[in-house]
């Protein structure tokens, strides 16, 4: 118990047992940090305090038993990604989960049944089987070929955990199953705080066809899967083409941050997605992103017009809330879950509350 939430605090904190040694200022050396880890021995009081402080987390984290186990993760971005990374990032999710999971299991709310579409997972043979597993998923969720408001939400009121995390650069999202000490698995879906709102949505549903797509042939690049699955799924063809037509020899660049306003999604993305469905050719295509290359929106910050709030996921943060209001957690913890200062959270209960 103790040696996992320890090793979960300091793979967060990106430290190696010696950078942990020097952080504690050596009070123990490194080799008696990693028996603690493997549970080959137990630390004084003195040592769990200065251990929680140099981690920045709460003692009742590392002296806590949190049962939670994540499945495979899976990297939208893995090119440059060191070793590090995965670990702080894992240990980030796991942090997080077990306060998500905490808050829940407070209120008999534990949400572990999420919305599975029926023919879950979904067997892509080839590249147009993702088309095809958006249309069928935006049927099975009663969507029609309407854009989603605010996607974070509408996966979480589906069981889906949506995180936004301080994830490294290298990383846009992430994603997983994680199963908890009762058995249940609960689809999780990560994205970078630091990317523009277009780039968050859909990198969340990139995510979630990793979650719900099972590649059959092994010669299909499964990161293309999910780009076509996210394209689809976000921009229905239906909706494109009462927007735009059928067939264009070109489209302007108003109409497009135009339309950007409904669909959430970037200019790129669409015009992508209106050469996949024919209604450009390549040649307008090409001319597009030369424009677009011109304006400087093809490369950080991406700074293209309309720009698209990040969103932010509410549902823990209600939670932590009503479980305040109804007493069950005071301020103090309710500010250690939700990882902000008391008094900010003492203006923002007061704020919410009348």
């Amino acid at each position: 118990m103790f040696g996992n939430n320890l090793k979960t605090a300091r793979n967060r904190a990106g430290l190696s047992l010696r950078g942990l040694e020097e952080k504690i200022g050596r009070l123990v050396s490194a080799q008696s940090i990693g028996k603690y880890e493997r549970g080959d021995m137990l630390p004084s009081t003195q040592v769990v305090d200065a251990l929680a402080a140099a981690l920045k987390v709460e003692k009742e984290f590392l002296l806590t038993e949190h049962s939670i186990e994540l499945g495979t993760i899976e990297f939208r971005e893995n090119s440059a990604r060191h070793k590090i990374d995965e670990k702080a990032v894992s240990a980030t999710i796991r942090e997080h989960l077990m306060r998500y999971l905490e808050v829940e299991q407070l209120l008999g709310d534990v949400s572990s049944n999420w919305d599975k579409p029926r023919q879950f997972p979904y067997p892509i043979r080839t590249l147009e089987e993702a088309e095809r597993a958006a249309h069928r998923l935006r049927d099975d969720w009663q969507l029609g070929s309407d854009p989603i408001p605010n996607l974070s939400e509408f996966l979480e009121e589906r069981g889906f955990k949506i995180i936004l995390a301080d994830l490294s650069t290298l990383v846009a999202g992430v994603t997983c199953f994680v199963q908890t000490g009762k058995g249940q698995k609960i689809p999780v879906i990560v994205t970078c705080s630091s990317i523009t709102g277009e780039r968050q949505r859909f990198t969340i549903v990139h995510e979630l066809g990793h979650l719900l797509l099972e590649k059959v042939s092994s010669e299909l690049n499964i990161e293309k899967i999910c780009n076509k699955f996210a394209g689809a799924f976000l921009m229905p063809e239906r909706f494109l083409w009462d927007a735009l037509g059928r067939s264009r020899s070109n489209i302007s660049i108003g109409e497009l941050v135009s339309l950007k306003k409904f669909l959430g999604v970037s200019v790129q993305a669409i015009v992508y997605r209106c050469k996949d469905l024919g209604i450009i050719n390549e040649y307008s295509y090409r001319a597009l992103y030369k424009e677009f290359s011109n304006r400087g929106w093809l490369k950080p910050p991406y700074d293209e017009p309309n720009a698209i709030d990040i969103e932010e996921p509410q549902r823990f943060k209600r939670l932590c809330l009503r479980s305040l209001a109804e007493g069950l957690i005071n301020e103090s913890k309710a500010a250690e879950l939700l990882v902000m200062p008391e008094s900010q959270l003492h203006n923002e209960f007061n704020s919410l509350a009348y």
